[in-house]
């Protein structure tokens, strides 16, 4: 790739870079290339004319150059190959024999802007970054050699893309979707909605939290809010839970968990219903209801670093009325996968919300995503999820 074009950094710059972190700011460049293509490769040095690695930039975003690299290396299909290759074999070391789990986990694989999920024949993938998406088709080959997929789905219906003045779309890029795609989880079954599905189709990132319900769940009357394909309810009836009350606001969820559960042989021990999990919340606490176990696993309420007063106000008030549903010493496992909600924000918030719910809890797991979503310890931003479970006095 000789004759990139050349971009320098400020001195200030160097340190986080040294660190391993792949972002470059735009007012960390010395110059910001007008005349550049959104996505195009740029190599990058520092003031003094050292060399730093490899990436791609947009003017449009705030994160002007994304590392690829640290090499002098064609950005090519090998280049993927390679770096797939890799993420592979560190999922095999991790979960030796699964069938479904995130494969590439963008900045924590080498890869800013990609996201690879596997669901068994069907891949979902991610071109988060007008850099990635101008990569699709190197990245495309890549992947359709190394695992001859079914099918091959881009899920570029997200918000995040219109940052990079992308598009939101679905293409199926590769195959054809196969009429059922079916994974299994912890010795259960899962329908999985490439095409449809929240996310890619499936919470991947909570696979290893969903193992904390066993001991709690045995003989529990549990509800499980935002239960979108019912993962976390028919863990706990695995479990040997007593009851499930499923809730959330999409019919197409609904549906999809019930027939999970009855893929499961569960179904005579769940029930699953429509409703928007605010008002149902309220709806149970009006009616005095009570559980011995309660689920909030939300979708992320924050986008935008202005809206996070407005997501703490949100994750406040469905942990406030979750604390008051929960039977002396029932379970609270609570979630948030906003990456910017942080740690400390996230406890905060349940302290306040225990606080007005009157009611007092001892954490007895603070656990986040699973090894399949790796945490990079220079890359802060890797990790988002937080998974919180509570035992009430």
């Amino acid at each position: 790739m000789a004759g990139l074009p050349i971009l320098t950094i400020k001195p200030q710059a160097a340190k986080r870079l040294k660190t391993g972190h792949p972002w470059i700011f735009s007012n960390e460049l010395i110059r910001l290339p007008k005349e550049l293509e959104p996505g195009q490769i740029v190599d990058v040095k520092n003031h003094s004319g050292g060399w730093i690695g490899r990436g791609y930039f947009n003017l449009q975003s705030l994160i002007a150059v994304r590392l690829l690299t640290r090499e002098r290396v064609e950005i090519n299909e090998d280049f993927f190959d390679q770096k797939i290759s890799k993420a592979q074999s560190l999922r095999e070391q991790w979960r030796p024999g699964e069938g479904a789990y995130r494969l590439v986990f963008g900045e924590a694989d080498g890869l800013p802007g990609l996201i690879v999920d596997r669901y068994g024949a069907a891949l979902a993938v991610q071109f988060l970054t007008a850099g990635m998406d101008r990569l699709t088709e190197p990245v495309l080959q890549g992947l359709i050699k190394r695992f001859q997929p079914a099918a091959v789905v881009a899920r570029n219906d997200t918000a995040v893309r219109t940052l990079e003045g992308l598009p939101q779309e679905k293409r199926l890029l590769y195959g054809e979707i196969p009429p059922s795609v079916v994974i299994q989880k912890n010795g259960l079954l899962f329908g999985v909605d490439v095409w449809e599905g929240q996310k890619t189709g499936f919470f991947l990132d909570q696979s290893e939290n969903y193992r904390c319900l066993e001991g709690w769940a045995s003989g529990a009357r549990v509800l499980d809010a935002f239960c979108y394909t019912g993962a976390w309810g028919l863990h706990a009836a695995r479990y040997g839970a007593k009851s499930i009350l499923g809730m959330d606001s999409s019919e197409r969820a609904i549906h999809q968990a019930q027939a999970n559960a009855e893929r499961n042989g569960l179904g005579s021990a769940c029930r699953f219903v429509k409703e928007d999990v605010f008002d149902g919340l309220r709806r149970l606490h009006a009616a005095g209801e009570r559980f011995d176990t309660v689920i909030l696993d939300p979708p992320a309420f924050v986008k935008s670093r202005q809206k996070i007063k407005e997501a703490i106000r949100g994750y406040k008030e469905i942990n406030r009325l979750a604390m008051m549903l929960l039977s002396s010493g029932g379970v609270l496992v609570t979630c948030s996968c906003s990456r910017l909600v942080s740690h400390e924000m996230f406890r905060e918030m349940l302290v306040s919300a225990a606080a007005d719910a009157k009611r007092s809890f001892t954490i007895t797991a603070w656990r986040t995503q699973g090894r399949d979503h790796p945490i990079v310890l220079g890359i802060p931003e890797t990790e988002y999820l937080k998974c919180v479970v509570l035992q009430a006095g």
